[in-house]
């Protein structure tokens, strides 16, 4: 059964790119590298993800619980809320953390490490959806995106498990990984407390049948139900 909730704005939510920059350039440093994460396989493993109807100025977002072992949904929720803030490339964390924040909050039980259908460190300001969510509820956090935003990758290997750097210059911000054979990688990048050899990991723990994690292809589903149905005019 899944719990459904209104998503509210924070009070003193950033309205502005320079309120929203700002917010970043604090946050940022808190974000934790030094830690491994859980072992793939091992406990709960969430999803979360977001949809939109601009028309009707409403999003939806979704938090699917799975069993790391087995891929069975343990449980969902969503939260339906106005958008809180305008569309801005680089920003998008503060139009989705709000309506994620509420479904998280409305789960039935702790939901493990985190799954962004989005980024982490691979973002241009080093601070995605992935940091800016595990800062702020201090889980672990990892961002599996399905292209490779502004930066640079060789294709990795043919095989499943295959990888390559995702690189902002020289600089390794992510990796694509093959999560089938010959078919187009995603794009992995840590959010908050996981290495990135464990967030590769974790996303091919995730996707055994599908080139995207199971994680972020129920959520996907379910967010978009939930926007479909939500009780909000024009």
């Amino acid at each position: 059964m899944t719990t459904t909730v209104t998503a509210q704005t924070p009070a003193h939510w950033p309205a502005t790119e320079e309120q929203a920059r700002a917010v970043q350039d604090a946050l940022r440093g808190r974000v934790v590298l030094d830690e491994p994460g859980p072992p793939p396989g091992t406990g709960r493993v969430t999803g979360v993800d977001v949809a939109y109807d601009d028309a009707r100025d409403v999003v939806a977002a979704a938090a699917v619980v799975l069993d790391a072992g087995t891929l069975d949904v343990v449980a969902e929720a969503t939260a339906v809320g106005r958008i809180s803030f305008p569309y801005v490339p680089g920003l998008l964390a503060f139009r989705e953390i709000p309506a994620v924040l509420a479904a998280l909050d409305a789960l039935p039980c702790p939901p493990g490490l985190v799954v962004c259908d989005g980024y982490g460190l691979a973002h241009p300001r080093r601070f995605g959806l992935a940091s800016h969510l595990g800062v702020l509820t201090g889980l672990p956090t990892v961002g599996v995106a399905k292209n490779p935003f502004t930066f640079t990758y060789d294709a990795p290997d043919t095989p499943r498990g295959s990888t390559s750097p995702l690189l902002a210059g020289a600089e390794e911000v992510g990796r694509a990984v093959r999560t089938r054979d010959g078919v187009k990688p995603v794009f992995v990048s840590v959010g908050h407390r996981v290495d990135l050899a464990n967030a590769c990991a974790q996303t091919l723990a995730l996707a055994p049948a599908h080139r995207l994690p199971e994680t972020t292809r129920r959520a996907d589903a379910l967010c978009r139900t939930a926007l479909r149905t939500a009780a909000y005019p024009a």
